[in-house]
């Protein structure tokens, strides 16, 4: 252990500039100490070996170790972190540990050992440890009275409180035994039983370490930081290319700094801030779409055996083998072709993250937008580009493991779109069953929020308000998704749950409109709206056709009649955004039709009785 400490002050042993900061606190460093000091084990620590091509990452020292003149280190610490900065900061660094209390207020420790209660009852040797002030003087609750001085070596040595800061230091612990021993014959004996019992197991501590060699590659280091760092915490993709593309020589040997891919996604994320219905994306999505359009790049330059051509994917090992070279060509134009796909989005009438049916969906999208560039505008292109965004949508086809979907859909769409290649097959594959209606009943369904936005599309207007329902007015009018026969009617009605809360009850309103109804019956609220906003019956009509109602089943608040022909309108309508007929109840057998309809777990609405009709 002494030679480990001694290779990370050297800076022979650093972090990996993925790896986050320390952060253990006062007690859990007590308990090693005291773990430490007994001789018991601690663990297996990990390191790489540096010099190899695979995994290159920019090093970093660990917390308190020297920053001035660090050599080029010569292993990279992947497991063992918050053990080893515990133990040097409060065994080697010389320096006060800065550290926190168990509520993460932060404190200025260091750390005792008891002599003579450690030798009494090895039991209880995390009570023999104890952690002191900056200043080394303890005082009481109030803060008014010092309980102990340890603020020099006669005090230390008069408390027999050994300071485990000079544990490993041979020469200061010697000066300090002779002070503690002085001419006390029975101190002598207490002393070399100390050294016996606790500080021999701190000098020649075993730290069990397992080295990758530097031919590991960058994907395996990622696997085993997940899979074995104690910490338990995650290793995020981005944060591993941002300690890779920190160390990229060529970069710093042309700009004469390293590149910061945080700093980076930090300043696109402020440039996409303005748009609402970005606000979601993850730094991994952008990634993916980069990856994908660096890999569909490589293949369409490859010119050798067809069985040999790179694919095109964005999975994990994929982005971990984007260069920055790629990075820097392509991020750019994801960028520039995010926020053209804000206003793709804002054009179907999907304005917030919160609306958005597949936030996965947006990495193809960018992706063709990125490849195509402006042809993407064209008319024909465009048309077919919102088909292929619909069937993605109301197929419900990218709620599962979607990786593969993406690669296939940018090779697919861009060759369909130049007139080279058939229907993708996300169009090909897309069926909505009529059915899927019935079940659909909160934002956690994509194709519930599609359908909510097909219906401000195609022109679907609030009832009280004179304005469409477009970007600007959606937030002023506080526009969300309401029953048009109200609950509380409904429940008196003897209307069943399951249709009550589909979407075929359900429409964009303005948050005014929504008071309006009430709890109310459509043949009593209809004529209050028509007063409080003074418009006619019949240009109220006009305006619940919009949202694909059928007046006069609602004014004669007959809800079957409504029902039926709104589930016969949302079937015309999502049909057309598909450009394929959906499919109507009785003519394909439901074992023969896939599982979309059916309710998903997360899908079940809060109302016992709802969850009870679907299990039913």
């Amino acid at each position: 252990m002494a030679d480990l400490l001694r290779d990370i002050r050297a800076g022979k042993v650093q972090l990996p500039d993925f790896q986050r900061d320390w952060k253990w606190d006062d007690a859990r460093i007590v308990s090693l100490l005291a773990t430490i000091t007994r001789g018991y084990p601690i663990g297996v620590v990990m390191t790489l070996e540096t010099g190899g091509d695979g995994a290159r990452f920019k090093p970093k020292p660990l917390s308190g170790a020297p920053l001035g003149g660090l050599q080029e280190p010569e292993q990279l610490l992947l497991d063992g972190q918050q053990r080893l900065t515990s133990l040097y900061q409060s065994l080697m660094s010389g320096q006060v540990v800065d550290t926190t209390d168990d509520r993460g207020k932060r404190l200025k420790r260091w750390y005792y050992i008891n002599i003579e209660k450690t030798l009494k009852d090895e039991s209880d040797r995390e009570d023999a440890i104890i952690s002191a002030p900056e200043d080394l003087t303890i005082r009481d609750n109030f803060g008014r009275r010092i309980v102990a001085d340890y603020s020099t070596m006669e005090k230390e040595c008069a408390a027999g409180m050994f300071p485990l800061r000079i544990a490993l230091d041979g020469d200061a612990k010697l000066d300090w035994s002779l002070e503690f021993i002085g001419v006390d014959h029975d101190r002598r004996a207490m002393w070399k039983q100390f050294q016996s019992a606790v500080l021999d197991n701190l000098t020649s501590y075993l730290v069990p370490v397992i080295k990758l060699t530097k031919t590991t590659p960058k994907e395996a280091v990622c696997t085993v930081f997940e899979k074995v760092n104690t910490g338990g915490v995650a290793l995020n993709v981005f944060e591993l290319l941002t300690a890779t593309y920190a160390g990229d020589k060529d970069y710093f040997a042309t700009h004469g700094e390293d590149f910061r891919l945080n700093d980076y996604w930090l300043a696109t994320q402020r440039r996409l801030a303005r748009h609402p219905v970005l606000r979601f994306l993850e730094n991994t999505d952008f990634l993916q779409a980069v990856t994908l359009l660096a890999t569909w790049e490589r293949k369409r330059a490859y010119h050798g055996d067809a069985h040999n051509a790179p694919g095109v994917s964005c999975k994990r090992r994929d982005m971990l083998r984007l260069k920055l070279t790629e990075f820097l060509h392509w991020a750019p134009k994801v960028t520039e072709a995010l926020e053209w796909a804000a206003a793709f989005l804002a054009a179907e009438h999907i304005f917030d993250a919160r609306d958005v049916p597949y936030r996965t969906q947006l990495v193809p999208l960018t992706a063709i937008r990125a490849a195509l560039g402006d042809e993407a505008m064209l008319w024909g292109h465009d048309v077919k580009l919102r088909q292929w965004f619909w069937c993605g949508v109301l197929g419900e086809l990218y709620g599962g493991a979607t990786e593969t979907r993406f690669a296939r859909d940018l090779e697919q769409v861009v060759a369909w779109l130049a007139g080279k290649g058939k229907e993708p097959g996300t169009v090909q594959e897309a069926t909505f069953y009529e059915e899927r209606l019935y079940t659909l009943r909160t934002r956690n369904s994509a194709a519930y929020k599609g359908i909510y936005a097909l219906l401000m599309r195609q022109g679907g207007r609030d009832w009280m308000k004179a304005e469409a329902l477009g970007q600007a007015t959606f937030y002023n009018y506080k526009v969300d998704i309401h029953h048009i026969f109200p609950k509380a009617w409904c429940d008196k009605n003897g209307v069943e749950p399951i249709w009550r809360e589909s979407i075929v009850n359900k429409t964009a309103l303005s948050r005014l409109t929504n008071q309006r109804i009430g709890g109310q019956s459509p043949r009593d609220y209809l004529p209050k709206i028509e007063h409080a906003a003074g418009i006619k019956p019949k240009d109220l009509d006009a305006i619940l056709e919009t949202h694909a109602i059928e007046p006069r089943h609602l004014r004669r608040a007959n809800f079957d009649k409504f029902f039926e022909a709104r589930t016969e309108a949302l079937l015309q309508l999502v049909g057309a955004a598909m450009g394929k007929r959906a499919v109507r109840s009785g003519e394909t057998e439901r074992d023969e039709s896939p599982a979309a309809y059916e309710p998903e777990p997360e899908e079940l609405a809060d109302d016992p009785a709802v969850a009870a009709e679907l299990v039913s």
